[in-house]
C-alpha cells in the first residue's frame, strides 16, 4: 500500500508540496509522483537507508538529559520527503535576507561607534542600556567591512495565506548549517535517481564560501591565513558541527587552553612543531567565556588576552564580540525601522506582527491575551523559556504574567501563527507536520546565502516546536525550477 496522495489533507494550512484540492504543487509534482510509485517495502528500505547513513557518518546532537544525569548523543532525526521552494520565490527571499543582514551590521556598527541610530531616537537608548549583550568591551571598535555578524542564521516561517515572514535573526553563534549539508548527502544516497532527473540547486559549496568569508577578513594578507574553530568542546551541544565545518574548511579544531596570546599581543596556536600564528577565530564560544581577562573571569573555555589582540587588528574573530546586542527579540521589532533608516529601503521580508511588554499599552494587550499569544524572552534560543499560550495551562500561563509584570523589557509576544506544512513520512504514510527554515547568510567582503537552508520540522503531530533537542527533526530543502 503505497501513498496516496488522495488521502492526504492540509488540514486548512498552508502546505508546501500539497494544494489544498489534494493536488501537488506543480513544483512538486515529479517528487510526489515518484514518491507515490513506491511500495511499502521500497519505502522502509529507503527510510532504513537514511538511518544507517547517519549512523554511519556519525551524524548526531547532544542534548542534556536529567535521567541520564548529563549530556547524552542522539541520532539526528530526518524526514526522507524533502521541502520544495521554486526559484523565483527563493530570488524574493535572498534579497530579502541580504538587505537584512547588512543593515543588522550597520546597526551594530553604529551602536558600538557613533550610535547615531540612538541619538536619532529611531531606536530607545533604555533597549541598549538594558540589553545584557551589548559589550562595552567593544566601543570604538571598526572590525573589517563593518561586518560584526559573519554567519548569520535567521529562522522563516510561512503563515496560513502562503506569507513568508522572519520569525528571528541568530547573531550570535547560529548553529545547523552542518545537518543541510549532510542532509543533502543522505538524500544523494537514497534518492541519486532523482538528482539525475531533478534540477536542484546544489548546497555543497557552503564549507568553500564560509573560508572565503573568514579568510577575507584576515589581517594578514596571505594566500592562506591560519583560520582554527574555537569549539568549548566536546560535551557542547553542536560540536559536532564544530569538527564537521573545520574538517571541511581543513581549519584546525581547537579549545580555549590549545591557543595563548604572546606579548605581541598576537594570538598562536601551540602545536608539536611549536607556536603557530593564527589569523582567523571562528569561534563557537559565548562572549561571556571568549576572554577571562575581558569578560568572566572563571572561564576556561576561552583565551586570556584575546580582546587584547583583537582590538589591536592582529586576529579577527567570527562573530565579531558584541554582535548579539542585534540578537535579541525585542532589537528585532525594530528590524523594519532599522533597515528603513541605514539603507532608505523598506524590508523585502516581514516581521511577524509583534508586541513589546516594555511598553504599558502593549503589554497590558499581552496580559489579557496570554491564551491567544506566544510570549518569548529576549535572549533565550532553542525554543526555551517561551509560553505558547494556547496550549498553557491556566497555572502556567499565571506564572508568565508574573514574570512579565517583574521585568517587561525581557518579553515580547507575537500571535501564534498557523505555520505552514509538509507531507512527513508516518509508519507508511504521508502526514503534515509543521515546519520552518533557517538560511545561513555569509558576510565580509560580499554577501552569500546558502540555497535553501536547514528545514527543521515538528515531528509530534499538531506540535509547533521545530527544535531537535524538544523532539524537532529536519529535511532537505530543495531550490528547483519553477
Amino acid at each position: 500500500m503505497a501513498i496516496k496522495w488522495k488521502n492526504y489533507t492540509t488540514d486548512g494550512f498552508y502546505d508546501e508540496l500539497i494544494l489544498a484540492s489534494g493536488r501537488p504543487r506543480k513544483s512538486a509534482s515529479a517528487i510526489c509522483k515518484y514518491i507515490a510509485a513506491l511500495k511499502d517495502d521500497e519505502l522502509q528500505n529507503r527510510k532504513d537507508a537514511s538511518e544507517l547513513a547517519i549512523r554511519t557518518m556519525g551524524i548526531t546532537f547532544t542534548v542534556y538529559s536529567e535521567e541520564e544525569g548529563g549530556t547524552i548523543d542522539r541520532a539526528w532525526p530526518f524526514d526522507i520527503i524533502p521541502r520544495i521552494i521554486t526559484n523565483t520565490e527563493w530570488d524574493l527571499i535572498e534579497n530579502g535576507l541580504k538587505q537584512r543582514v547588512q543593515a543588522l551590521n550597520m546597526f551594530i556598527n553604529d551602536l558600538y561607534n557613533k550610535q547615531q541610530i540612538l541619538k536619532d531616537n529611531i531606536v530607545p537608548r533604555q533597549l541598549i542600556d538594558d540589553s545584557t549583550n551589548f559589550r562595552p568591551q567593544c566601543m570604538g571598535i571598526k572590525p573589517p567591512y563593518g561586518v560584526w555578524a559573519h554567519i548569520c542564521g535567521s529562522d522563516l516561517v510561512r503563515d496560513q495565506d502562503g506569507t513568508v515572514y522572519v520569525l528571528e535573526d541568530n547573531l550570535r553563534v547560529p548553529s545547523g548549517v552542518s545537518y543541510m549539508l549532510e542532509n543533502r548527502a543522505i538524500m544523494k544516497r537514497i534518492f541519486s535517481e532523482l538528482f539525475e532527473d531533478y534540477s536542484i540547486r546544489p548546497v555543497d559549496e557552503y564549507p568553500s564560501k564560509l573560508y572565503d568569508c573568514l579568510a577575507a577578513i584576515s589581517p594578514r594578507k596571505v594566500n592562506k591565513p591560519e583560520i582554527v574553530v574555537l569549539t568549548p568542546g566536546i560535551y557542547n551541544s553542536a560540536y559536532f558541527e564544530h569538527s564537521y565545518l573545520a574538517q571541511q574548511m581543513g581549519a584546525e579544531l581547537v579549545e580555549g587552553p590549545d591557543l595563548r596570546v604572546g606579548d605581541d599581543d598576537c594570538v598562536y596556536m601551540r602545536t608539536v612543531e611549536g607556536l603557530s600564528k593564527v589569523d582567523v577565530i571562528y569561534r563557537r564560544v559565548d562572549d561571556l567565556f571568549l576572554d577571562p581577562e575581558a569578560f568572566n573571569p572563571d572561564s576556561i573555555l576561552g583565551v586570556k588576552g584575546l580582546m587584547r589582540a583583537w582590538k589591536k587588528g592582529n586576529v579577527a574573530l567570527a562573530n565579531a564580540p558584541g554582535a548579539g546586542v542585534a540578537d535579541d527579540k525585542v532589537i528585532y521589532t525594530y528590524v523594519p525601522k532599522i533597515i528603513k533608516y541605514y539603507l532608505d529601503e523598506d524590508p523585502i521580508l516581514p516581521n511577524v506582527p509583534s508586541y513589546l511588554c516594555i511598553n504599558k499599552t502593549e503589554r497590558d494587550y499581552v496580559l489579557n491575551n496570554l491564551d491567544k499569544l506566544v510570549v518569548k524572552p529576549a535572549n533565550e534560543s532553542g525554543g526555551y523559556g517561551m509560553l505558547i499560550g494556547p496550549k498553557a495551562s491556566a497555572k502556567e500561563r499565571e506564572q508568565f504574567a508574573n514574570l512579565i509584570r517583574r521585568n517587561p523589557r525581557n518579553y515580547m509576544a507575537q500571535p501564534l501563527l498557523a505555520l505552514s506544512t509538509a507531507p512527513t513520512l508516518v509508519d507508511h504514510s504521508a502526514e503534515p507536520r509543521h515546519l520552518d527554515l533557517r538560511p545561513f547568510i555569509l558576510s565580509s567582503n560580499e554577501t552569500y546565502v546558502t540555497t535553501g537552508g536547514l528545514t527543521r520540522v515538528a515531528l509530534r503531530k499538531g506540535s509547533t516546536v521545530v527544535n531537535s533537542s524538544q523532539g524537532g527533526g529536519s529535511k532537505d530543502t530543495w531550490i528547483v525550477e519553477d
